[in-house]
């Protein structure tokens, strides 16, 4: 512990380093004792201990799916080792980086592992197929000094460097140039993994880049604050993560997105480290230069730590839910309290759709009683109430701050909610609608196996756009399936998750079974590209916090105009001109 005059610093440094693949999966998203699979009864389970539906049967999970049409009889062998061509090698530089105290790897399946991302595609790679490149050597920096020494190295040598954090990203951030025939080394952050310093008068804390969310919000706990940032993938991805693709949390509406919890970046370039040598709340000196690092997808060096706004930890923390007749009526609601700014943590509208996948999701009861009160509440939304079962949506709440904030946000919302025939569905619904977000993935891996193609992608909308976004984008990628002779009826379904006075950000999940297919994964390609020009065409942008990477650089001139773009290759011009950053996301 410092102090500086009247200013508390706290001074952390004990976070221990795992090594990520110890406990990350190989073949798929997420913790290794965590998985969805069949047993003998033919019903779906989640292995493992860590979520809610952990070690619980899902009784109704394996009908719906199949009503969806997967085959439970047709399942897809999957690889057990990632096959991996030998490394490039540049001598000099590897002789030079293994001087240094540092771990440094080129085992096989390390290489493969820092090679990609989430996205489909790449999950499909994983599972069956082989990464046309793959990383040469892997290092694992433990300060800011061994990352300058690593830079200047790579500078020396013309070895191309990668940035990795948590690798959750699903835009291809991480896919490399097959045609590569320089050394490439990915700089695993994961042992710069400490909060620095928490200062309790100005709120605010240093933190180092490769810290992991969870583990974050863990250490910040200790002295009673939060950052709030909380992603999907917020068990795996990191600050430096977060800051180089622009991202977004569920909970923004308090906590903001990370360009609002960003005061100064601090990064590792190939001509110097720089950091705004000002940390005060605004200034008025020019453009704000950390703009040019939030959101460069590491183009431009490799982000070692930050300094951002922490906030006191809520007093209470509610979940609620509200179901509605229908998604466009649901939409009018979360419009009114968009331009209302009336916004709980998190409020995320569901449609039909995946309000049953949810639904289909309930574990198994073991008491008669809950089993009656649900049909007792089923009969009175449908009978009573008389909700359509087919129409019918829903929307999950988190409620964070004082009790008196937060007992004052609920009235307002369920307020709102009446003028639109919403009805209260409890705390139960909506922690269990909060917290399936975390199970996804390991979803999406699991369908794959038996021939299920899906992904989700997102968008920031206009709120006088989104009727238009909710008809035009589904019918074109109901249109493209068809066009490209897939049989089955493919799922599509939208989730509006975050407000804004002018808008939302608007999720896609689409996916389509398709054993016959000649090239599935190509197939699924061409239609989220199409859907993706129709996302456009509509007035959405291209990406609302996934980022862009290289699945989606092609459409950056309409998204940012060439102006932009040759501003950028300037900049990347002036701090990268051997283009050793290796990964030429963006453009």
């Amino acid at each position: 512990m410092e102090r500086c005059g009247n200013r508390l610093s706290l001074i952390s440094n004990h976070l221990s380093h795992v090594p990520k693949h110890s406990w990350f999966k190989s073949d798929g998203w997420g913790f290794r004792d965590t998985k969805f699979d069949v047993n003998s009864q033919g019903q779906v389970f989640l292995q493992g201990s860590r979520y809610e539906y952990s070690g619980k049967v899902l009784p109704h999970f394996a009908k719906w799916i199949e009503e969806q049409g997967m085959d439970f009889g047709s399942r897809a062998k999957t690889q057990e080792v990632i096959p991996v061509d030998p490394p490039i090698n540049n001598e000099n530089f590897l002789r030079e980086v293994q001087k240094l105290p540092i771990h440094v790897s080129q085992d096989s399946q390390e290489r493969a592992f820092h090679s990609h991302g989430h996205t489909l595609q790449e999950m499909f790679i994983v599972k069956f197929s082989k990464f046309a490149r793959c990383v040469d050597v892997v290092v694992y920096p433990t300060s800011e000094s061994e990352v300058e020494k690593i830079m200047n190295l790579a500078n020396e040598h013309n070895v191309l460097l990668v940035p990795y954090g948590g690798g959750t990203n699903v835009t291809h951030a991480l896919q490399l140039d097959e045609k590569e025939i320089r050394m490439i080394c990915s700089v695993d952050m994961s042992k710069m993994n400490h909060v620095r310093m928490v200062n309790l008068t100005s709120m605010t804390a240093v933190v180092e880049a490769g810290i992991a969310g969870k583990d974050m919000e863990q250490e910040l706990a200790r002295y009673g604050v939060c950052c709030g940032h909380e992603p999907d993938s917020v068990e795996f991805s990191t600050l430096g993560g977060w800051i180089s693709t622009r991202a977004s949390g569920m909970k923004k509406n308090v906590y903001g997105n990370i360009e609002d919890i960003i005061i100064s970046v601090r990064i590792v370039t190939p001509i110097g480290t720089w950091e705004k040598p000002c940390s005060a709340p605004r200034q008025s000196t020019g453009p704000d230069a950390n703009n040019f690092f939030i959101g460069h997808e590491g183009l431009f060096g490799i982000i070692t730590q930050a300094i951002i706004k922490v906030k006191t930890l809520p007093e209470v923390k509610a979940y609620d839910s509200i179901i509605f007749p229908s998604f466009e009526i649901g939409a009018k609601f979360m419009h009114e309290c968009g331009i209302k700014q009336i916004r709980p943590a998190s409020i995320r509208l569901v449609d039909n759709k995946q309000f049953k996948f949810a639904l289909a999701l309930k574990p198994a009861e073991h008491s008669q009683f809950k089993t009656l009160v649900d049909s007792v509440k089923k009969y009175y939304v449908t009978t009573i109430k008389k909700y359509d079962p087919e129409t019918m949506c829903a929307c999950t709440l988190v409620f964070e701050g004082s009790a008196a904030q937060v007992a004052l946000q609920q009235k307002q919302v369920l307020s709102i909610s009446k003028k639109y025939n919403g009805m209260r569905a409890g705390e139960e619904n909506g922690k269990r609608g909060y917290f399936l977000t975390f199970t996804i993935a390991y979803i999406r891996d699991f369908g794959m196996e038996y021939y299920l193609y899906a992904e989700s992608f997102e968008a920031a909308i206009p709120w006088d756009c989104l009727d238009k976004f909710l008809y035009q984008v589904p019918k074109a990628i109901e249109q493209a399936c068809t066009d490209k002779g897939i049989r089955k009826k493919p799922f599509i379904s939208s989730r509006i998750t975050q407000l804004y006075d002018t808008g939302c950000c608007i999720y896609i999940y689409f996916g389509f079974f398709a054993k016959d297919l000649a090239d599935p994964v190509k197939t699924y390609t061409e239609i989220e590209d199409l859907a993706r020009e129709e996302i456009m065409k509509c007035g959405g942008s291209l990406s609302h916090h996934h980022g862009v990477g290289k699945l989606r650089k092609g459409y950056m001139n309409k998204a940012l105009g060439e102006p932009a773009l040759s501003m950028l290759r300037g900049l990347q011009n002036a701090i990268d001109p051997k283009r050793i950053m290796a990964n030429s996301n963006l453009f």
